[in-house]
């Protein structure tokens, strides 16, 4: 169960070397290689699971989380045969519209913020935010406030993307918004939950959208990137990210990454769509391209191909 996206954005072509920083624990991007071996890998298996208060009204899993933004503002599950029904109380709407979302072992769900079609007077703050679903109680929060994501009218998006790690039960955090057309200054967090504190921030990339893959030879961070048409993989040590490697590009230039699924044997499920820092609302599912890359048995280059 993923996500739609409820916005789509036009092209930005300028792709950045990014800049090395290493302060209290941070690391920055000295350079980027391509077509690394990182290893063969298989399907990834999460330990998130949906809400416990979900049962509480009665409501089994199928259970689609719907970000749509289509019908109703914010979160809605859906469920039932077609997943004709839907749960969508009113408080759900008090931060407006979110773009991405990642479920840990005790059923709460993290959402990331996402600007919707317009700037209104709190389009920026909201930006600034972590927010939480809870597992429990189904209340709708913020769960963590970001003091240096800063957001601004030539660049409304901040935290943009987020995935758990059932490793260490950590978030791993995306944010854009001091970049510009012709600077990447990106971050990336890794986030302690139990703490709500930053562990490590790699600075100068800016992700689009995050994975978290194993490979017989380690941890991989996966990131769409949100100024080319590349996706990359940073290596997980316990001091952080190591530089990104480019594992490949899609064949259509105009397009971005903004969703990756581990989807088995050395395959990945990718869902790129337009984007340039400013907002147009996607319409219907014509503005998403879906793409399949997989790494043949015995070779190490990546094969893309186009689904729909």
């Amino acid at each position: 169960m993923r996500n739609y996206l409820s916005i789509v954005l036009a092209l930005l072509t300028v792709a950045s070397v990014a800049y090395f920083a290493l302060d209290g624990g941070k690391r920055g991007n000295s350079g980027m290689r391509t077509d690394p071996e990182i290893g063969s890998f298989g399907r990834q298996h999460s330990c998130g699971r949906l809400p416990r208060f979900l049962a509480k009204h009665g409501i089994r899993p199928p259970v689609l989380i719907d970000l749509s933004q289509q019908r109703y503002t914010g979160v809605a599950l859906r469920y039932g045969r077609g997943f004709s029904q839907v749960m969508h109380p009113g408080r759900w709407e008090r931060f407006g519209h979110f773009g991405t979302y990642a479920l840990d072992r005790k059923g709460d769900i993290y959402l990331a913020p996402m600007p919707y079609i317009s700037i209104a007077p709190t389009t920026f703050t909201l930006q600034t935010n972590i927010y939480r679903l809870d597992s429990d109680k189904g209340t709708l929060s913020i769960w963590m406030h970001l003091e240096d994501v800063k957001p601004g009218a030539t660049n409304p998006f901040g935290v943009i993307s987020l995935i758990y790690d059932c490793d260490d039960e950590t978030l791993w955090v995306s944010a854009v918004d001091k970049s510009d057309y012709t600077t990447q200054r990106g971050r990336i967090y890794h986030i302690d939950t139990k703490s709500r504190s930053v562990l490590h921030t790699y600075q100068g990339f800016d992700a689009l959208t995050l994975a978290l893959l194993h490979t017989q030879k380690g941890k991989y961070l996966l990131a769409g990137s949100a100024r080319d048409n590349g996706v990359y993989a940073f290596r997980v040590t316990k001091e952080g990210l190591l530089p990104p490697v480019r594992l490949f590009s899609l064949p259509d230039a105009t397009l971005r990454v903004r969703k990756i699924k581990v989807a088995g044997e050395n395959l990945l499920q990718l869902e790129a769509v337009p984007f340039s820092y400013t907002l147009i609302v996607e319409r219907d599912s014509t503005y998403r391209t879906l793409y399949r890359a997989f790494k043949p048995a015995g070779e190490s280059g990546w094969k893309i191909l186009k689904v729909k």
